[in-house]
């Protein structure tokens, strides 16, 4: 019986441990060694801190189409999940071109029947069947989409920004963007994009694509973090093209290099070839039937952005699986 329990103990010895002390989690790693045919576990102190309040506050920017509600569903599995809380915002984009609208009291009557007209349409989203059990609680502000957004993000210090998009292309994706996309570029927050409706959203495997360079380590914790709280395996993906050619070998070690100083055991390495990083993310997702593609994004603004782009913008857009992002 003993050799029998110290087995199973063995064979769980990748799992990572967790105990709770003076309100602090300290995570622990094993190692496990052999005399004769006794078994020592050594338990191992390390600094990393898991944040106990991941994905309790979640906010969900609605514009009432199709693709907000997808969102908005997905959110109230997350919080559901983790006993968490949705704040819904809704923004009035509305023209202040001339005179400054919002301090025209002839617009006042139009301005408040745009706004109540808002907020019942907020009100029967509250009462949707998919946010039964979900505390929820509702904005209508007149902003821009984009600076609305972020403004509540901060102010409300959310822990994941859920959004809708059904992307862009052409003339619209060169010069104006998504929203989506604009937000998954900028926030400091963790920005996760839903292309349509997942009835029964779970991320057992979650694709992070990177360069795995230096300046990637900050906001890999967020991954990290990000896929502890929903059971996630990582598929280190590193992606080879003719115009940034490395052998295999190489890009294997770079990213084990990367990886090893993080106190994280369920991952796997992949190294994948294609004609550009976008298209190999794209191709290796379908491949390997992966639930959700993590980016980090640099937040590039105005020419550097408009020159250079970014990946995150890239799969925001034309990736039909969902998309997490993480600034860097």
């Amino acid at each position: 019986m003993r050799a029998s329990l110290f087995g199973s103990l063995r064979n769980n010895c990748a799992n990572i441990q967790h105990f709770f002390w003076n309100s602090q989690i300290f995570h622990f790693s094993k190692k496990v060694q052999q005399f004769k045919n006794n078994f020592v576990f050594l338990y191992l102190l390390t600094n990393h801190k898991l944040n106990l309040n991941t994905m309790k506050t979640i906010l969900v920017p609605t514009d009432f189409s199709k693709h907000a509600e997808s969102a908005l569903k997905v959110a109230a599995q997350i919080a559901k999940k983790n006993d968490g809380e949705i704040i819904l915002l809704h923004m009035l984009e509305l023209s202040t071109s001339g005179n400054d609208a919002l301090h025209t009291a002839h617009d006042i009557p139009e301005l408040m029947f745009f706004k109540n007209a808002a907020l019942e349409k907020l009100e029967d989203l509250e009462n949707a069947s998919f946010l039964n059990d979900v505390k929820v609680s509702s904005l209508v502000q007149f902003n821009m989409a984009f600076d609305g957004i972020m403004d509540n993000a901060k102010k409300h210090n959310v822990d994941l920004v859920v959004m809708g998009s059904h992307g862009a292309s052409g003339f619209h994706e060169m010069f104006v963007g998504s929203n989506a996309e604009k937000v998954a570029r900028n926030s400091e927050i963790p920005v996760l994009v839903i292309k349509k409706d997942e009835e029964n959203f779970k991320i057992d495997t979650l694709t992070f694509a990177s360069d795995f360079s230096k300046e990637i380590k900050k906001p890999f914790e967020k991954v990290v973090d990000f896929a502890k709280s929903f059971g996630s395996h990582i598929n280190l993906l590193h992606i080879i093209t003719p115009n940034n050619f490395s052998t295999t070998r190489a890009a294997e070690e770079k990213v084990k290099n990367f990886i090893e100083e993080f106190h994280f055991s369920d991952y796997s390495t992949h190294i994948y070839n294609d004609i550009n990083v976008e298209k190999g993310i794209l191709h290796f997702a379908k491949d390997s039937n992966t639930d959700i593609i993590g980016v980090c994004t640099h937040g590039r603004k105005g020419l550097s952005h408009f020159l250079n782009g970014s990946i995150s913008e890239d799969l925001v857009n034309h990736a039909k699986r969902p998309v997490v992002a993480f600034k860097i």
